[in-house]
């Protein structure tokens, strides 16, 4: 199976466009982890035209608030439809277990003993500020964080978060995570 691990940084904020709708906003970078390949990609909103081979080719695209934040954003972008891509939202995951969502941050703490190395609102004033390798290590870092998570679950069908000292467990079910879903996409590909 293919699988893709993805987190995108945006240039600005839901305050500053008006809107929250993710659309609205404006990316910054892509970075990708290619299981296959076992290698980090970035893609910058000049390079998208690269990414989009990786994705259609995926069996099986995996992030975290992926379905209602990454890929409407990178919709916008896309000559096709991205929602038609199988995707696996760990976020969703938490949600089902836990009745409610957690973020990012909480679940990496308690599952892996790790914390993200800023937040999303840092990478907007760093874009400001000319800073995309301070942008690039941050959106790849997330991404090491959710391929952890995605794989540690696979193995242990749970997950764990911290709130202050105290560490969480939750169950989730992997099992069913590396099905296959019915049918392709290619909408860049010249035939």
């Amino acid at each position: 199976m293919k699988k893709i691990v993805l987190d995108i940084e945006t240039k600005n904020t839901f305050a500053e466009v008006g809107s929250r709708e993710p659309a609205a906003l404006d990316l910054s970078i892509a970075v990708i982890y290619d299981y296959e390949r076992q290698e980090f990609v970035s893609f910058w909103e000049e390079d998208l035209s690269r990414l989009w081979p990786f994705l259609e080719a995926t069996d099986l695209l995996i992030g975290y608030n992926l379905d209602h934040f990454d890929v409407p954003i990178l919709d916008k972008y896309y000559s096709g439809d991205l929602a038609r891509v199988p995707t696996l939202d760990l976020l969703t995951e938490v949600k089902k277990s836990l009745g409610r969502r957690l973020s990012l941050d909480l679940v990496a703490a308690g599952t892996l003993d790790k914390n993200k190395l800023a937040h999303g609102l840092e990478a907007v004033a760093w874009w400001r500020e000319g800073r995309r390798d301070l942008i690039e290590e941050y959106c790849r870092e997330d991404v090491k964080l959710t391929r952890d998570l995605y794989d540690y679950a696979r193995a242990n069908n749970h997950l764990k978060y911290r709130v202050l000292n105290e560490v969480k467990s939750f169950p989730v079910d992997a099992a069913a995570w590396e099905r296959p879903a019915a049918g392709g996409l290619n909408f860049t590909l010249p035939f």
